[in-house]
């Protein structure tokens, strides 16, 4: 059944709950308009974020007339209010998931609390669950204690809706009508339904009861786990507790982004599905938690990449639960963000060669080993097979860290990570009195160097470039401080950064590469610019010393942030979000980059004092 087209929401109008299983993305408006449902790469139950007429919602709407909305975060939580102001009443709606048990495994549950802070408010509130990417039917059945959904063609998947206000049906839909005095609380409460009987209903009251507070313990008992306490501790928290909302509870694998389908330009094709682990993503993510002294998400994290490395050669990416084989479909049957097609779902990039893996992913193990716990002789022997890899590989051509569509090219990005998979591998080894063979590892690592020195370099333009012959400069160049292959004040590293500064940036926004130049990626259109280029850029900056540019960069680039400090993946020409949202990439990058400018501001304070 089509519903009602409702009008599409900006990107960055959305704040998002999860469970450590999947999330849900919820409006400035109070509607949640997408959900992957159990897990992050499972179908989606709701998708009008992707089409507005059949994806479906869950909607709690004040009947408030010229309302202006606001939301936030409960501080130190994913606990998310949404308050609606108007001169007819003020009112708010909590909506959260409860976090899974120690074991991992937890009934999947939104809760949403709605509450009038001032006036008496009539409420209209939607169920509307579209099954299996809205391309399922299925069957609703209204009992006494709830609203039962059953798929018909999804696994036989089902939901039910529990209120502690009268439910209805309106056809295949969920529905309420309902009025609350000022003091007054209603909570709505959709969870996951395993069995048939009446008594597989939860007890509302015990998620009015308990969930609340709970949920609240749980992440502050989280958050204070992390080992900085420094500037910009606000902004690393909120990246923090949204890379943990990516983060698989049940497996240790964290996803790219949960999101599918959203535009890099509106109207455009550059539509993809970032719902799974990406090795690179990951290690960084984990690079990320580790530097906060989150080390247990890195234990999680290392343990599943274990049993992936009893394979010979890892896969770019994988399914959360570890599987491989992940294939790229269309939904064409979706309309796409205002009319952006096609709707992706899986990932063609599965079968590319991104030789660059191994680098990110040892770096992070290093950093495990060094910095926490060490790392076991059994795992060891399942890096050398890995570092085997690079030895054989590294002067292959490959798709690269932007997964290019064309023809395979010698990637400085590539070449980079290749070095820093030998040198992190080489420090492993040494620390540890590891068994390698210490000549040939010393002898690849050099070669590598002196490629990378003497090969990217292009004189004509006085920089490091995108790949070997090429006469344009990579944001991902960014990186060779901040991995250590070259100081930041070396000459050819400062001429580097001039080029980056002329080519691919515009105040503090940062372009991968010039794409319109020479079509490196093999795509038609344009795309934004991308968010953890500039962080990466602000941190590359700050190594250099320019702390006063860095500082007042950071703070502008934040100022592109949605009103939840939530980032997408790129920026588009007016400032607004686009891509995939929110995306750990780029928060990652805004961790590291806040975590240098600490540093480097500490640093600065101790040489005046």
């Amino acid at each position: 059944m089509k519903h009602q087209e409702r009008p599409y929401q900006p990107i960055e109008n959305y704040g998002i709950i999860g469970n450590l299983q999947t999330v849900a993305l919820v409006s400035l408006t109070g509607s949640i308009d997408f959900m992957s449902f159990p897990r992050f790469d499972s179908p989606t139950i709701f998708a009008s974020l992707l089409d507005s007429k059949k994806g479906g919602y869950f909607s709690v709407e004040p009947q408030l007339a010229d309302a202006t909305t606001k939301q936030l975060y409960i501080p130190g939580t994913a606990i998310l209010l949404t308050r609606f102001f108007a001169d007819g009443g003020i009112a708010e709606i909590t909506d959260y998931m409860p976090l899974p048990d120690t074991a991992g495994v937890s009934v999947c549950a939104i809760v949403r609390k709605v509450t009038p802070v001032r006036g008496k408010i009539k409420f209209k509130m939607h169920c509307v669950p579209r099954f299996d990417y809205a391309a399922a039917k299925h069957n609703t059945e209204l009992k006494k204690n709830g609203i039962v959904f059953r798929s018909i063609n999804d696994g036989n998947a089902k939901l039910k809706l529990m209120a502690d206000i009268p439910l209805e049906l309106k056809k295949a839909d969920g529905y309420a009508e309902f009025t609350l005095e000022e003091g007054e609380v209603a909570h709505i409460v959709l969870e996951s339904m395993e069995e048939e009987s009446e008594q597989a209903f939860s007890d509302i009251n015990y998620y009015v009861k308990q969930t609340y507070l709970e949920t609240i313990h749980l992440w502050r008992t989280w958050l204070n786990k992390t080992s900085y306490k420094g500037r910009y501790s606000e902004h690393i928290y909120r990246s923090a507790i949204t890379l943990k909302l990516l983060t698989s509870a049940q497996f240790g694998s964290v996803v790219a982004a949960p999101t599918f389908g959203l535009p890099e330009t509106i109207g455009g094709n550059r539509n993809w599905d970032y719902r799974f682990t990406w090795i690179r993503d990951a290690a960084f993510t984990m690079y990320a938690f580790l530097a906060l002294g989150m080390n247990d998400e890195a234990t999680a994290f290392l343990d599943w990449i274990f049993n992936l490395c009893q394979e010979t050669k890892l896969q770019l990416l994988y399914h959360i639960n570890g599987k491989g084989g992940v294939q790229e479909a269309e939904l064409k049957h979706l309309d796409g963000y205002k009319g952006s097609k096609p709707v992706r779902i899986g990932n063609g990039a599965a079968q590319q060669t991104q030789i660059d893996i191994y680098g990110e992913l040892i770096d992070t193990i290093y950093i495990y080993n060094k910095t926490y716990k060490p790392i076991t002789y059994q795992f060891w022997e399942l890096i050398t097979k890995q570092v085997a890899c690079v030895i054989s590989d590294w002067q292959l051509p490959d798709h690269g860290i932007w997964e290019i569509r064309n023809e395979k090219k010698e990637f400085l990005h590539t070449r980079l990570m290749c070095w820093v998979a030998m040198d992190r591998a080489i420090k492993i080894a040494e620390h540890r009195s590891f068994p390698y063979p210490e000549a040939e590892w010393r002898a690849v690592r050099d070669e590598i160097y002196k490629d990378i020195y003497d090969n990217f370099w292009n004189e004509e333009i006085g920089a490091w470039v995108q790949y070997k012959g090429s006469s344009h400069v990579d944001a991902s160049a960014l990186l060779m401080p901040l991995t250590h292959y070259i100081s930041a004040i070396e000459p050819r590293w400062l001429s580097t950064m001039k080029v980056i500064d002329k080519e691919l940036k515009l105040d503090v926004l940062v372009s991968r590469y010039q794409n319109n130049i020479e079509k490196v990626d093999g795509l038609d259109g344009e795309e934004g610019t991308f968010n953890m280029c500039s962080f990466w850029y602000i941190e590359a900056l700050a190594k250099t010393g320019e702390i006063d540019r860095a500082v007042e960069s950071f703070e502008k680039m934040m100022g592109y942030a949605n009103h939840l400090g939530l980032f997408s993946e790129e920026l588009g020409k007016k400032g607004e979000h686009l891509g995939n949202f929110p995306q750990a990439f780029t928060h990652l990058a805004l961790i590291s980059a806040a975590l240098e400018l600490d540093k480097q501001l500490g640093r600065q304070r101790e040489l005046r004092l």
